[in-house]
Formats: structure tokens, sequence, C-alpha cells
């Protein structure tokens, strides 16, 4: 039998069909199971949970099936409560799967501590820039009789003299003793 007689058969026409069919209801099987094991249509809505504790954050997103997971929390931002959640992706509001993890960032205790840095013997157009570039804050400016006009002679916290390698958290004020350019 020649190639063309067998392709045109109705033996071959037969076996094809049977398999067209058995491909279409294999792919209808797929379909279906597919569409029970994954929820299709079925999602869970984001809560706001901005500006809430650890605690009800995990309930929220428990009543609503979703997990949830800690990020970095280095960044402190004074408008949201120590601990509290001041980032979450994905937003509010966002339609989600079952068991979907919400990424949450949290606001830490305080300011991270910065080291100070060694201004003695500096001027204050020096001193200035170098605390503002750590985010440290120039406080009160006091002059002392010193030759070295606005050369940084000691730096004080709240009152009290701090050392060059301490740590302070970030934003903190330090005030500045300098020379006024007059012989002791």
């Amino acid at each position: 039998m020649s190639i063309l007689k067998f392709l045109t058969s109705k033996t071959f026409l037969k076996q094809i069909l049977l398999a067209i069919l058995a491909l279409v209801v294999l792919c209808f099987i797929i379909l279906r199971w597919l569409k029970s094991t994954t929820n299709h249509g079925e999602f869970e809505t984001v809560p706001e949970l901005k500006g809430k504790s650890i605690s009800v954050a995990k309930l929220e997103l428990e009543e609503n099936s979703l997990v949830m997971q800690i990020q970095d929390s280095s960044n402190f931002n004074p408008n949201y409560p120590k601990f509290s959640v001041i980032e979450q992706d994905p937003a509010s509001g966002t339609k989600v799967k079952e068991n979907r993890k919400i990424y949450l960032t949290l606001n830490p205790s305080g300011y991270r501590k910065i080291v100070v840095p060694d201004l003695r013997e500096r001027t204050y157009r020096q001193a200035k820039p170098t605390l503002e570039a750590l985010e440290f804050k120039v406080g009160k400016k006091t002059y002392v009789d010193n030759l070295g006009k606005d050369i940084v002679l000691e730096m004080r916290y709240k009152g009290r003299t701090i050392k060059p390698g301490e740590k302070l958290e970030k934003t903190s004020t330090i005030d500045l003793v300098l020379g006024n350019g007059n012989r002791p």
C-alpha cells in the first residue's frame, strides 16, 4: 500500500479522529482540575494595615486567609507608632489569592544610632555640613576664649560633653563650643 492510499484510508482517519477526541477530553479534564485546585476566580481583598500594630495586622491577615511576611524595618518614621506597619505590599484593596504573602515594613523603636565624628580642631564651616550629612542637627553655638576663631573645641549633647566615636540617634541635636579668636 502506498503512503497516499494509507493517509486517505478509513482506518487512518478513524485513528486521527479518536486522537483528536482523546486530546479534547484530556484538555477538558485538565482544565477542570486546574480550576478546582487553583481556586480560579476566588480572591481575597488585602486589608489596610498601615499604622496598625503587628498583632492587629496578623489577626486581620489571618481572617482574610493571608500570610504575614515582615520586611526590613530600619527607617524610623515619627508619624507612626513604634513597631507599627509603615508600608505594605501588595497595597490595600488589591485582590489576591488565598494564602498569599503580604510583605510588611515595620517602624523600629527609634532612629538608628550613628557614630559621632571627630570634629575637634575643625572649623565651624567644616563641622556643620559634616554633622548635617550624617543627619545630626547643629544646636547652640557657644564661644569661649581661644585663639582659633570658629574652631570646634568641644561637642555637647543635652549639656554633657560627647567624645568622637560615641553613638547618638539620628536627628540628635549637637551643640558646639567654638573659639572666639581672643587670647585666653
